[in-house]
């Protein structure tokens, strides 16, 4: 019923493992294959292009839906309909910022000291369009250079700064640049091309898809915690717990004290188990989670 694109590059390796995760294993002759398949009946094609090309490829209805960053639909001004974020990028499931900086001597600390700059500013970039308007609204006169690789070490002999995309700021640190000011918080989306998300059959589709999808994001920040508690004890328990909604709570056969569940943080979990040992919980399971649909 679809047909889906989805990014090669850096979001690559982090997007087919959140499909394997969400049951959407995508299925291809060989890692360079451009064409692949997911074994489901709501998806008839799948393509892995670059994430630069997806907004304008979705816009055009190449393709249903696709999956890129908010930096590139900015970028190529495409015209698609978000379905919702995604969060994860190629390392974490923090978003990408896409960042002006400098050397770090320079004298420039904000955009403000940009636009006194003498002479047209010098600006080397993969993001020529996002980076014109961003500057344009502030105006800064410039002269944006598409940049096809290594822009950081273009600075300050080719340019006087850059616009470029980091998760960290370790990356622009190390190359001796400072950050001063964050044009684009740039999120990893699911799109989808305007005529195909106004047809009710594959909008149904599309939205069950991101579901699945969302699910899966969400349990991997998350576990199921399962204990045993006597009765005496059950109030402390249930006051250390934090739940989605509240704690499941039910009578052990033979009266000998309560089992409880609950869905916790996972980054919670290694304080939470020994807390909940001292409060005298006791047969304590720390379960994975798979998909976690409201």
């Amino acid at each position: 019923m679809l047909r889906l694109v989805l990014p090669k590059g850096s979001l690559e390796r982090a997007t087919l493992e959140l499909f394997a995760a969400a049951d959407l294993a995508v299925s291809r002759s060989s890692d360079v294959d451009y064409r692949a398949s997911i074994a489901d009946p709501r998806v008839d094609e799948v393509r892995i292009l670059r994430p630069q090309e997806i907004p304008v490829y979705v816009a055009d209805g190449l393709f249903d839906i696709g999956i890129t960053g908010r930096d590139w639909i900015e970028e190529r001004g495409a015209d698609v309909v978000s379905l919702g974020q995604l969060e994860y990028s190629k390392a974490t499931s923090n978003p990408i910022r896409v960042v002006l900086a400098v050397a770090e001597a320079s004298p420039y600390r904000t955009l403000a000291d940009l636009a006194e700059h003498r002479g047209t500013l010098r600006v080397s970039t993969e993001y020529p369009e996002l980076t014109r308007r961003s500057l344009v609204a502030q105006g800064i006169d410039a002269d944006v250079a598409l940049s096809y690789g290594a822009t950081e070490a273009k600075v300050p002999d080719i340019a006087d700064c850059v616009v470029e995309i980091t998760e960290t700021g370790r990356a622009l640190h190390a190359a001796g640049l400072r950050v001063i000011e964050t044009l684009l918080v740039s999120h990893t989306e699911l799109i989808a091309n305007p005529s195909a998300a106004a047809d009710p059959e594959k909008r149904h589709a599309m939205g069950q898809l991101l579901t699945l999808l969302l699910g899966t994001l969400e349990a991997r920040e998350k576990v199921l915690v399962k204990l045993n508690v006597a009765r005496d004890g059950l109030a402390s328990v249930i006051e250390l717990l934090p739940a989605l909604r509240s704690p499941t709570v039910s009578k052990l056969s033979g009266g000998g004290g309560y089992a409880v569940e609950t869905v916790v943080p996972k980054s919670d979990i290694n304080t939470l188990i020994p807390a909940l040992k001292d409060r005298g919980a006791s047969d304590i399971l720390e379960l994975a989670l798979s998909k976690i649909v409201h």
